[in-house]
Parts: structure tokens; C-alpha cells; sequence
């Protein structure tokens, strides 16, 4: 990894879970350049955030659905010449419906997102990595990807098919010296579903804390799944 300040890119990241990993990022010294694919939500993150960090923190307006948008972001990043040691790929939707009254339209945007858009990342970004001498690809699937629920056809498969992608890309990267988790929370507070919400859900600060907890392991450890729960159930 670069000896100066780590790099951090971040999907997703102008609000919710992805706003409080670059914040929390951030705070732990990072320089953090994050993505969201809303023009406006972007400018209006980076302009609060700036406020605490200064240019510690840059957004950019990136659609991980298009692999070219991708790929030129993570070039800019590559050419500040500051190396890239961290790759967040939080960036995901949520399309719920019966199967029969789920859209094609809904599955196609699911699944660009929240699979292809990790997909478009991470190999983006592993040629950086592996001239850098490492990294840490960290991956924010969902229970949902073990645990189907009626309506999550799309959702579900789609985070099914992301924790795949995660743990094959951690065999096929670790001995390069990336490393590749998977972090699976369960309910947040974000008011990504909609319904009631409830104190006793897990708030976005909790895993921002998963991730940076993952950044402090040492070199020779490799947390490959870490699953986050409420302690208590909504009624």
C-alpha cells in the first residue's frame, strides 16, 4: 500500500450506510473520494462534509451501472498518484415485488446495480492495487443474501449473487495481498424500505464501524464474512 494517507473510494456514498463510511473514513485520516450517481446529492455531501475534513474528502457523479463512468473515475483517482488502498462498494437499490409483478425494468436496474456495479468496480480498481502491493476490497451485501423474504426476488438475488462474486474474488485476490469482505447487515435505519422504522434497528454508524474495525486487522488476518445484527427484532 502507499505510505502517505490511504485512499479510499467509496460507492454510494453522499448519504445513508455510505455516508457515515466516509465519514467515519475520514476521521480515521483517509482521503476519501466517493461516488454517488445523483449530480445534486453529491454536491450537497461534499460541500457538508468538506466543512470537517477540508479536501480530505472529494465526491464525484459516477453511474456503476456503466462500466466505461467507472472505469474513468477510478483512472482519475489511479492519476492523483496518491495510489488506491480501499475500495468500498456500497452503492445498491431496492426493487420489491412479487415475482409476478416484479418488472423487468426493476430486475434489470437491481441487478445492474447492485451486482454489475461492484463487478465494474472491483476490477477497476485490483491493477492499482496489486502495483501498490495491496488493498482491501470491502463489499456491503446484506443478510438478505442468505436470508430470502417474500418480495425480494430481485434484491435477494442480487445479494445472493454479490456475496458469491465477494468470496470468489477474496480466492482469487488474497494472494496478492487484497484482501476481499463481505459485510452483511441486517436492518438499518435508513429508510432504504419502506414501513415503520423503530429504534431498534442498526444505524448507518454501525457499519461504518464494521468497516473501519476491518482496516485495523493486522496483514496476515482476513476476515472474510462479517454479519451485523440488531441486537433486538422489530415487532
Amino acid at each position: 500500500m502507499s505510505e502517505a494517507k490511504p485512499v479510499a473510494v467509496v460507492t454510494g456514498g453522499s448519504r445513508g450506510i455510505g455516508r457515515a463510511i466516509v465519514e467515519s473514513l475520514a476521521s480515521r485520516e483517509h482521503r476519501v473520494v466517493f461516488c454517488g450517481r445523483s449530480e445534486e446529492s453529491v454536491g450537497e455531501a461534499e460541500r457538508e462534509l468538506r466543512r470537517a475534513w477540508g479536501d480530505r474528502v472529494r465526491g464525484e457523479t459516477v453511474d456503476v451501472r456503466d462500466r466505461r463512468q467507472v472505469e474513468r473515475f477510478v483512472q482519475g483517482v489511479v492519476g492523483e498518484g496518491e495510489g488506491l488502498d480501499v475500495l468500498v462498494n456500497n452503492a445498491g437499490i431496492g426493487r420489491f415485488a412479487p415475482i409476478d409483478e416484479l418488472s423487468p425494468e426493476a430486475w434489470d436496474e437491481t441487478m445492474a446495480t447492485n451486482l454489475s456495479g461492484v463487478f465494474y468496480c472491483m476490477r477497476a480498481v485490483v491493477p492499482a492495487m496489486k502495483e501498490g502491493g495491496g488493498g482491501w476490497i470491502i463489499n456491503i451485501a446484506s443478510l438478505a443474501s442468505r436470508n430470502p423474504f417474500a418480495g425480494g426476488a430481485a434484491y435477494n438475488a442480487s445479494k445472493y449473487g454479490l456475496l458469491g462474486l465477494s468470496e470468489a474474488a477474496m480466492l482469487d485476490l488474497r494472494g496478492d495481498g487484497i484482501r476481499v469482505t463481505a459485510v452483511l447487515p441486517g436492518s438499518v435505519d435508513t429508510g432504504f424500505r419502506s414501513g415503520s422504522g423503530g429504534d431498534w434497528k442498526l444505524q448507518p454508524e454501525d457499519v461504518a464501524r464494521a468497516v473501519t474495525d476491518l482496516l485495523a486487522y493486522p496483514a496476515h488476518a482476513l476476515p472474510s464474512r462479517i454479519e451485523l445484527r440488531p441486537t433486538r427484532t422489530g415487532s
